[in-house]
C-alpha cells in the first residue's frame, strides 16, 4: 500500500466537510423557508424525493460499490482507470434509460405535469453523478480536495441564492441552487480525474465482473432509498405540499445531525475493506469498535437535546409557520443513533466483510415496515405518521444487522461506558433545561442552552474518564503543544 492518507487528516477533512454541510443550511434554510412558506419548501422536497428514485436506477449502487472496487486496486493506475472507466460506462447507459422512465413519467402522470419544469431541473444530479465518479475520489482517500472543491460550490450556492430567491413563486429557483450547492463540484471532478486516471479508453473492459456485485449493491440502494424517501413521496401523493413542507423541516435538522453521527464512518470504508483485502483483521475489528463508540458519544446527546429544544430549533431553522413540525422531529430524532450504528454494522463492517446481503435484507426489511406504517398512518397524522414510520424502520434495519453481526459486534457495545453517559446525560438537561423559561429568541436559547448541554457533558465524561473522549482530548492538546513549539 502506498502511503495513505491517515485516517485522522481524512476524519478532520470530513469534519470541516460536515461542519460546511450544517453551516450552509443554518443559513440559507431559515432564510428559504420563510421566503417560500410550507408549500414552497414542500414542493422542491417532493421533487427531489421524487427524482431520487430515478437517480438510484441510474447509479445502480455504484456510489457504494465503486468505493470499495477502486480500494482494491487503487495502487495500479491501469487497473483503476480500467475499473473507473467500466463503471461509468454503466452509470451512462443507466442514466439515459432512467431519463426515457422520467420523460414518459413526466407526460403521463398528472401530479407530475403540474411542476415539470422543477422536476427536470431537479433531474440534473443524475448527469452530475455519471460525470462526477466521487466513488473513485473516496476510494483514493482524496478528502482534502472533495472539502475543498464542496465548500466552494456550498459558498457560491449561497450567493446564488440570495441574489434570485425573493418570493414565494422562486421555489424552482430553490430547487435548481439545491442542485448546484449538492451536484455541481462534480464537473470538477471529471475535470480533475486526468491526476488519477487515463483518461483515453483503457478497453479491454471486463463489464460482467460488476454485475453481480451491483445487483447487490443495486438492491440495497434501492432499499435504502426506498424507505429514506418513501415518507416524503407518500406525504406528496397523501397529503399536501405543506404538510411535506413541515416533515421536510424536520427531517432537514436531522439530516445535519446525521452527517455528523455518520462522519467517521464516511473515512473509514475505503480503509476498511484494504484491511480486509490483505487480512489485517484484528485492525478492520479496532476502527470498528472504535466507530461504534463514537456513534454512543455522538448521538445520544443530540438526539436527546433536539427532542427537549425541538420548538425552538424549528422555530430558528424555519419560522412560526413550522410550528406542525415540531412532534414529526421529536419523534424521528431517535433515528440520529440508529442511523450512525447501522452506518457502521452495515456499511463499515458487512460490507467489507462481503456480506452485502446481509444489509440489503436489513435494508427490504425497514422499507417494508415503513410503508406499512405509513399507509395505515400517514392518512390520519400526515408528518407525525411519517415520523413514526421512518423511527420503525430504522429499528428494524438495527435489529437485522445487530443479529448478524452478533458475535463480532457485542464486545464493542459491552465497552461502552452507559453510567458515564447517562450521568453525562443527566447533568447536561438539568444544566440546559431552565434556559426554556427565559423567554428569548429561539436562537439565543439554542446557543446558551447548547453551550451548557453539550458543555456539562463533555466535563462530565472528561471527569469520568471515558477513554475516547480522553484519547481525543490528549491528541488535541499534543496538536496544539506542536504548534506551540514550532
Amino acid at each position: 500500500m502506498k502511503k495513505s492518507k491517515s485516517i485522522k487528516l481524512n476524519f478532520i477533512m470530513n469534519v470541516i466537510l460536515t461542519m460546511s454541510s450544517f453551516i450552509f443550511p443554518l443559513i440559507t434554510f431559515p432564510y428559504v423557508s420563510r421566503i417560500l412558506l410550507p408549500e414552497g419548501t414542500g414542493k422542491v422536497s417532493f421533487a427531489t424525493s421524487l427524482i431520487s428514485y430515478f437517480s438510484m436506477f441510474a447509479q445502480l449502487g455504484i456510489p457504494t460499490y465503486g468505493i470499495r472496487a477502486c480500494a482494491k486496486v487503487r495502487d495500479d493506475k491501469e487497473e483503476l482507470t480500467r475499473t473507473t472507466q467500466e463503471l461509468v460506462i454503466i452509470n451512462f447507459v443507466m442514466s439515459v434509460i432512467s431519463y426515457t422512465a422520467l420523460a414518459v413519467a413526466l407526460m403521463l402522470v398528472p401530479r407530475l405535469r403540474e411542476e415539470r419544469a422543477l422536476y427536470i431541473i431537479v433531474s440534473l444530479t443524475i448527469a452530475f453523478n455519471v460525470i462526477g465518479m466521487e466513488w473513485m475520489y473516496k476510494a483514493l482517500e482524496q478528502y482534502t480536495y472533495i472539502t475543498i472543491r464542496s465548500i466552494i460550490f456550498k459558498f457560491v450556492a449561497l450567493i446564488v441564492m440570495f441574489v434570485f430567491v425573493h418570493q414565494k413563486s422562486d421555489y424552482i429557483f430553490y430547487g435548481a441552487i439545491t442542485i448546484l450547492a449538492a451536484s455541481g463540484s462534480n464537473i470538477f471532478n471529471f475535470i480533475n480525474a486526468h491526476k488519477f486516471i487515463d483518461m483515453r479508453p483503457a478497453g479491454k473492459y471486463h463489464f460482467k465482473r460488476h454485475f453481480k456485485p451491483i445487483a447487490v449493491f443495486f438492491a440495497m440502494s434501492c432499499a435504502t432509498t426506498i424507505y429514506t424517501h418513501l415518507d416524503t413521496v407518500m406525504l406528496g401523493f397523501m397529503t399536501t405540499d405543506a404538510d411535506v413542507g413541515y416533515y421536510n423541516a424536520a427531517v432537514k435538522i436531522k439530516t445535519i445531525l446525521v452527517s455528523i453521527v455518520t462522519s467517521l464512518g464516511v473515512v473509514l470504508l475505503p480503509r476498511a475493506s484494504y484491511y480486509i483485502e490483505h487480512r489485517m483483521i484484528d485492525e478492520f475489528y479496532r476502527i470498528a469498535h472504535k466507530a461504534i463508540n463514537f456513534v454512543f458519544l455522538i448521538a445520544l446527546p443530540m438526539m436527546l437535546y433536539f427532542m427537549i429544544f425541538a420548538k425552538e430549533g424549528i422555530f430558528f431553522l424555519s419560522g412560526s409557520a413550522y410550528e406542525k413540525s415540531i412532534l414529526p422531529m421529536q419523534v424521528i430524532m431517535p433515528t440520529l443513533l440508529f442511523i450512525g450504528l447501522t452506518n457502521v454494522m452495515g456499511i463499515q463492517m458487512l460490507v467489507p466483510l462481503g456480506k452485502e446481503r446481509i444489509v440489503l435484507y436489513s435494508e427490504i426489511a425497514g422499507a417494508v415496515v415503513d410503508l406499512i406504517v405509513n399507509f395505515a398512518l400517514i392518512p390520519r397524522y400526515a408528518s407525525v405518521g411519517a415520523a413514526i414510520g421512518t423511527l420503525a424502520a430504522e429499528i428494524v434495519v438495527w435489529v437485522v444487522q445487530f443479529g448478524a453481526l452478533k458475535q463480532d459486534i457485542i464486545p464493542a457495545y459491552k465497552k461502552i461506558q452507559y453510567p458515564q453517559m447517562l450521568l453525562a446525560l443527566v447533568i447536561g438537561c438539568v444544566a440546559s433545561v431552565w434556559v426554556k423559561m427565559l423567554g428569548w429568541s429561539s436562537f439565543f436559547v439554542l446557543l446558551l442552552s447548547a453551550i451548557l448541554f453539550f458543555g456539562s457533558y463533555g466535563l462530565v465524561l472528561l471527569i469520568a474518564h471515558e477513554p475516547l473522549v480522553l484519547e481525543i482530548v490528549t491528541q488535541v492538546i499534543d496538536k496544539a503543544k506542536k504548534v506551540c513549539n514550532k
